[in-house]
């Protein structure tokens, strides 16, 4: 679904570098900022360094004197607001309102996400145009959320609820050893553990094929094999000297 992030009157310029971070983690790109205190404020030192190399969610985001021309082509407003109001829409978390938004057969929406001031949070008139108002749950007695801490979870939600993205592995799987190298490190370590007298030769039992089946298990790769014929060398070696 479009998506949109509304930032109503920002006061700090910080802020707006870290909505742009927040917003850049989780996919998305679209900014808009109602009559923030700075007219400059995407071209500030202190926004570039806190959008940490979001600088493209910066260079595309828009300035406006009115909400109402933020809020050009968005179907589904949500308020996020946590302080409840007497009338108004209804108050859920980003997760139960997500789900609904999401559910098969829910229309597609064009959304935007309407966050106030940093002092005042949002003024009712603004809340009572949304269709929604979000309240992230907190702890009930220290419930403040800086401003770029907020978005990030919602977008952190909204993005989960859209489909999220795959866990990216750090590091690349690496080939498997295949059943000659691993017979042939066994070979190695037999030697070993009979040098260093851990294994008697006459009377082996099972010790090999449990070794056998516990490497097996380890799923060892080629780099591990020859790290433990290394460990068998060292022991062959040091079993020679002490003879």
């Amino acid at each position: 679904m479009k998506t949109r992030f509304i930032l109503i009157e920002t006061s700090h310029a910080g802020n707006v570098g870290a909505a742009a971070r927040a917003m850049k983690v989780m996919g998305f790109d679209e900014l808009v900022l109602v009559k923030p205190r700075w007219q400059n404020v995407l071209r500030k030192e202190e926004t570039i360094q806190r959008a940490s190399g979001a600088n493209d969610v910066l260079d595309k985001a828009r300035v406006v004197e009115t909400l109402d021309e933020a809020l050009d082509g968005v179907t589904h407003l949500c308020a996020t607001a946590m302080t409840p109001r007497d009338f108004g829409p209804p108050t859920r978390s980003p997760r139960e309102h997500f789900a609904q938004l999401t559910q098969p057969g829910a229309p597609e929406q064009s959304v935007a996400f309407l966050f106030g001031s940093e002092r005042f949070g949002m003024k009712n008139e603004d809340v009572y145009r949304c269709h929604v108002a979000l309240s992230i749950p907190t702890n009930p007695q220290f419930g403040s959320l800086n401003l770029g801490s907020a978005i990030q979870v919602i977008a952190y939600d909204w993005r989960a609820a859209l489909g999220g993205f795959p866990v990216q592995d750090v590091i690349a799987p690496s080939d498997k050893a295949d059943a000659q190298q691993v017979a042939g490190m066994l070979t190695h370590w037999e030697q070993a553990l009979a040098d260093i007298g851990f294994l008697d030769p006459a009377a082996p039992k099972k010790l090999m094929p449990r070794l056998n089946q516990l490497f097996n298990r380890a799923d060892l790769s080629p780099e591990e094999i020859h790290i433990l014929r290394g460990v068998a060398k060292a022991m062959i070696q040091n079993a020679s000297v002490k003879r």
